[in-house]
């Protein structure tokens, strides 16, 4: 089974999108913008999963970097 949460690669002007069970819930420029998306999703603890496979896949690029491929 994949990760619910996808973290997109950095997109040409910069910032990654980010979906959640295949459905897109915006454009993060920092980890701090993921984080809030993962509370808007129901996800108290989303500093927390980042890092943690069984819940993110980092597609593309290094984690938590998002300027522009």
């Amino acid at each position: 089974m994949s990760a619910p949460i996808i973290i997109h690669p950095p997109s040409p002007t910069g910032g990654r999108r980010v979906t959640i069970r295949g459905q897109i819930v915006g454009l993060a420029h920092t980890d701090l913008d993921v984080e809030e998306f993962l509370r808007r999703a129901g996800l108290p603890d989303a500093e927390y999963l980042l890092d943690d496979p069984s819940w993110v896949q980092w597609r593309g690029g290094r984690a938590h970097r998002y300027e522009a491929a």
